[in-house]
């Protein structure tokens, strides 16, 4: 694919500027979900265990070139030592860390201040990357989440020293490739959520390059309006149904066919457990809203994954925060689980409510591969350059 990874790396005796995101959540000084580091780990023990020393770049927060006491990654070290179950330094300061200490040099693994604090990172400046690249002999971007950034520390200093992908890097490229790149056919994709003017390129990459795409959520909405048909008061963008409609001309230019709700599930509420009834996509009442897709829609999504080789999602397919308009997410997400569990589909999905939905669902350990990246797998997906992958040589 272009990028070298790990393996392709001598790391003995060498120190290896790790960039990685653990930008995770905390609360009075505590991590309260340490997904993020978990997942850091397997690239950290792989460099100790073959005698590189990691040095960790990494940013918290949105400190604008400042530093920032609460943004200091000294609250991140006692769950990043947890995890890894060895010794963790911080370098409170770039001279500190170019001047490295007996004590330093002793630590497993050397951690350098919010690397945000410096005006120069999300400038991407190269003299603040050139001295970055005196810190260390070679370079391993573990950070896909942060991959759509031009930063000094994510793009820039991939061209001072020998670069390289990190293990969690590695599975997302791998499995982004395998899901969009030269994908196993047929190919469907899943795109839901609440709007179709926040996934334009989205929409109008995957028309060119999937089998099907079926589109569920408030976004759904918006297509059936643009047929005419009427959606009473639910979420609807009435005035992208031009758009809506480019989108359906180019889906069928180009042999991509377009899975829409046939029915819908309707409410005159927007709350758990609301009085609902099922009606055809076409008879939604006035003073209703559509909030899920209705068992006729669930079976012939379903469907769709049975004869489907590779399933992209990103978005649900109603309001899945509430019952019991869940029921064709938690559906869909179940179906394909059980499809991938069995071998037969490889399941890659990503962004934020869609992780949420598919964790929701008890369906997310069973996928092939969940992305955690959120903006980078969006502008994956839409077919962008990332600076940070592109910089790695891919």
């Amino acid at each position: 694919m272009g990028w070298n990874t790990l393996d392709d790396m001598e790391l003995a005796g060498k120190t290896v500027l790790t960039r990685v995101d653990i930008n995770v959540p905390v609360e009075n000084g505590h991590v309260t979900d340490a997904t993020r580091i978990e997942r850091i780990v397997p690239t950290l023990n792989d460099i100790l265990s073959r005698g590189g020393k990691p040095m960790l770049l990494a940013h918290f927060g949105r400190p604008k070139g400042k530093v920032v006491d609460e943004m200091s990654l000294r609250q991140i070290v006692p769950a990043l030592e947890a995890a890894l179950g060895r010794s963790v330094l911080l370098i409170e300061t770039l001279e500190g860390a170019e001047a490295l200490t007996e004590e330093a040099r002793a630590a497993d693994v050397l951690l350098l201040e919010n690397i945000r604090f410096h005006p120069g990172e999300e400038a991407n400046d190269d003299a603040f990357a050139t001295r970055l690249s005196g810190l260390g002999d070679i370079y391993c971007n573990d950070a896909f989440s942060a991959a759509h950034r031009a930063h000094a520390s994510t793009e820039a200093l991939a061209h001072h020293l020998p670069a390289c992908a990190g293990r969690l890097m590695q599975a997302e490229l791998e499995a982004l490739e395998a899901a969009l790149g030269t994908p196993q056919r047929p190919v469907l994709a899943v795109v839901g959520g609440a709007k179709v003017s926040t996934k334009l390129d989205l929409l109008g990459n995957l028309v060119g390059r999937v089998d099907r795409l079926v589109i569920g959520g408030g976004m759904a909405n918006t297509f059936l309006a643009a047929q005419g048909l009427n959606v009473g008061k639910s979420l609807c963008e009435h005035d992208m149904a031009d758009t809506a409609r480019e989108i359906m001309a180019k889906a069928g230019a180009a042999g991509c066919e377009l899975i829409l709700p046939a029915d819908v599930v309707v409410s005159k509420e927007f709350a758990a457990g609301a009085e609902n009834e099922t009606v055809p996509a076409h008879a939604c009442p006035e003073d209703a809203m559509i909030l899920d897709a209705g068992p006729a829609s669930i079976s012939r999504i379903t469907a769709a994954f049975d004869s489907a080789k590779t399933l992209i999602w990103n978005g649900p397919l109603g309001a899945f925060e509430i019952e019991p308009f869940d029921t064709a997410t938690n559906a869909a997400a179940a179906h394909a689980a059980a499809l991938s569990r069995a071998g037969s589909l490889i399941s890659v999905a990503g962004g934020g409510d869609t992780v949420a939905a598919l964790n929701q669902a008890g369906a997310a350990q069973d996928f092939t591969y969940i992305s955690t990246a959120g903006g980078a797998f969006l502008e994956w997906m839409e077919g962008k350059t990332l600076p940070g992958v592109a910089a790695l040589g891919g």
